[in-house]
């Protein structure tokens, strides 16, 4: 029986990554337990396909493997550094095979669209550094809180943002760029 990392303290993933950086195999053996039902979530919200979220999520294990002694606690919670990882392993399959992923309501505004499944910020969220991320992103304007979390978090290019909210590019990325150099300062 597998555990929720939403109970589990930090302090476990944090001490099994740095295990894992000393190539200790049971500890990336319990680290894969814990963590991968949460990051095969964040790889199939950015790619659908189940087969390909399931390569993308090998890809990401080995990188977790190859890269674990690259992980900081000083920096974020051992949950936020897998998620972020994993998030741009399947943002690069996306780009390599040259397609930004769009949702149905392409129309709609990034604050108002609908999605029943839980957001990869929800599962970042867990850990240490939920309150802190949750209170640097209330921080920023409701707009650009809403840019972040759908590009980071969705895997949406700054093109597809800016179709979605009709905007010009140049202004989404100036907004993300404001918004981003806000969340470090608070952040820190």
């Amino acid at each position: 029986m597998g555990h929720d990392t939403a109970t589990l303290s930090p302090r476990p993933l944090d001490d099994a990554l740095r295990a894992v950086a000393r190539g200790d195999r049971a500890a990336f053996e319990e680290l894969y337990r814990l963590t991968s039902a949460q990051l095969f979530g964040v790889c199939l919200r950015i790619l659908p396909a189940r087969a390909e979220a399931e390569d993308v999520l090998q890809d990401a294990y080995l990188s977790i493997w190859r890269r674990a002694a690259s992980f900081d606690a000083a920096r974020g919670s051992a949950m936020a550094w897998l998620i972020t990882l994993t998030r741009n392993r399947a943002i690069d399959r996306l780009r390599a095979r040259g397609v930004a992923r769009e949702t149905a309501d392409a129309t709609g505004l990034v604050e108002t669209v609908v999605d029943p499944a839980p957001l990869a910020s929800d599962l970042i969220e867990t850990g240490q550094a939920q309150g802190r991320l949750a209170e640097c992103l209330d921080q920023l304007e409701t707009g650009d809180a809403g840019l972040i979390r759908t590009a980071f978090f969705e895997g949406l290019s700054y093109a597809g943002l800016a179709e979605r909210i009709e905007t010009p590019l140049g202004t989404v990325k100036s907004r993300i760029r404001r918004a981003l150099l806000k969340l470090r300062a608070c952040l820190q």
